[in-house]
């Protein structure tokens, strides 16, 4: 029986295994008037930069500005990523919000400008609405005649029926199928659109709720519809620029899009596109909902990317882009000269600013023992002090890489509960960065390819001189 993994077990690896870093985050944890709620949101620190996000989060949520950029500096490990996932959190399913990182822009097949087009246009978001005619009723029998054969085509009945009247309709092989496919049984209510002959189970219905005398928690309980079985609905349908690009842009149309190879499109088809969305804005049947883009690591672009980027912001489709960097004066991208940020002057002057700091020890304390819920592990109370103590000589992330470690040593002796032991043994284990380079200088001259140090710096100093 040693052999035998029960379900807990297989639940627990697989939620284990899809915890990423920001994965504790659920929101920003400010309260409608902007004040941060303590505990909330899985969010610690970072008072003002929250603060700051908040106000950027009413200003998209009303969807009236376009093309506003904001800049998220800090040093490494100060929460600038975490702000921006809880930022996402925030504004839910509807609102686009698209991530990339700035080395994704540099590619062999498509463009520099291409892909932060596409990236722009994926953070536009167009609601289009459209009435459509639909069945919505509850089942109350579903009959399929089947061939004794196997060969032929299906038929069957089913019958629906509302608060008010009850209807057989006769089932071809189509319905039969999407039937199937939904595992529709007696007892659920649905929901058929007569355009596509799409099938929509919308839950089971109260009366039914005696017949089993367990039910999974999945299983949603509603009312038997009021009224006519035939009923006109407004259907509202979310859909991104990008997306529309590429149905009209390929030959193979919305397949292009499970494939990925979008490749380049061309000017002419956004035009086309432009004005279409213009012109269902007019009618009424389409609104614009201005999305995010966030851009990590900003200072891996080049010039000609953040000349793209100026000229971008104005356009009238422009998202609110997000741009973080942990860079301070540095060289820009492909140039010998020197900028904040390694950004040029000019874009930064477009920008408002959000600066992170450092985490008080406090604050890493309570960050740790988030990620511990998160990753579902026990730590103590002496294994926390000196995690912590150990995150404020090297780094956050180095220390929360030694929660895992630690549980996993913790468990090899039989024990559910990290200790000092384990924290310590997995300290011996990994390196952190300091004691990495202080390795290298001891045994530099053992590596190949190898440039002391004292000559680095010699050559560091004939380029200032020249």
């Amino acid at each position: 029986m040693e052999g035998v993994i029960s379900t807990s077990q297989i639940k627990d690896i697989t939620r284990l295994e899809r915890t990423g870093a920001h994965s504790h985050i659920k929101g920003l944890g400010l309260d409608d008037k902007l004040q941060i709620t303590p505990g909330s949101g899985g969010m610690v620190g970072q008072v003002k930069a929250r603060k700051a996000a908040g106000v950027i989060l009413k200003m998209i949520k009303q969807g009236k500005i376009a093309g506003r950029a904001i800049l998220m500096a800090g040093a490494p490990g100060t929460g600038k990523t975490a702000i921006a996932m809880a930022l996402a959190q925030e504004l839910g399913n509807d609102v686009p919000f698209t991530t990339i990182s700035a080395s994704e822009v540099y590619s062999l097949e498509i463009s520099k400008t291409e892909v932060l087009t596409q990236a722009f246009r994926r953070s536009i978001g167009i609601r289009i609405k459209e009435e459509t005619e639909l069945i919505e009723g509850e089942v109350v029998e579903v009959q399929i005649d089947r061939n004794v054969t196997g060969i032929g085509p299906k038929v069957g009945k089913l019958t629906l029926k509302t608060t008010d009247m009850e209807t057989i309709y006769d089932l071809g092989t189509k319905m039969i199928d999407g039937l199937n496919k939904e595992k529709v049984i007696a007892g659920d209510v649905i929901q058929i659109d007569k355009a596509t002959g799409r099938i929509t189970k919308l839950g089971r219905s109260f009366s039914r709720a005696r017949d089993f005398d367990a039910t999974g928690s999945e299983v949603k309980f509603v009312s038997c519809p009021e009224g006519e079985l035939q009923v006109r609905k407004e259907i509202v349908h979310t859909v991104s620029l990008h997306e529309i690009d590429v149905i009209n842009s390929r030959q193979q149309g919305f397949l292009a899009l499970f494939s990925g190879d979008t490749g380049e499109i061309k000017p002419e088809v956004r035009d086309q596109i432009n004005m279409k969305v213009a012109e269902w804005r007019e009618e009424g049947k389409a609104t614009i909902v201005p999305g995010v883009l966030f851009i990590d690591e900003i200072h891996m672009l080049d010039m000609e990317c953040y000349s793209f980027l100026n000229r971008a912001l104005e356009s009238n489709l422009a998202p609110v882009v997000i741009m973080a960097s942990n860079r301070g004066l540095s060289n820009i991208r492909g140039t010998n000269y020197k900028s904040p940020h390694g950004m040029p002057i000019d874009l930064l002057d477009r920008l408002s600013i959000i600066s992170t700091m450092s985490y008080s020890q406090d604050e890493i304390e309570q960050i740790l023992k988030i990620r511990a819920i998160e990753e579902e592990v026990d730590l103590s109370a002496d294994a926390c002090m000196i995690l912590t103590k150990v995150a404020m000589e090297t780094s956050l992330r180095y220390a929360i890489n030694l929660i895992s470690t630690g549980y996993l040593v913790a468990q090899k002796r039989k024990s559910n509960v990290v200790s000092v032991e384990d924290i310590k043994r997995v300290y011996s284990l990994f390196l952190d960065e300091k004691r990495s380079v202080q390795y290298l200088q001891e045994y530099q001259a053992e590596f190949m390819f190898n440039t002391p140090l004292n000559a680095q710096a010699d050559d560091n100093n004939m380029v200032l001189d020249s």
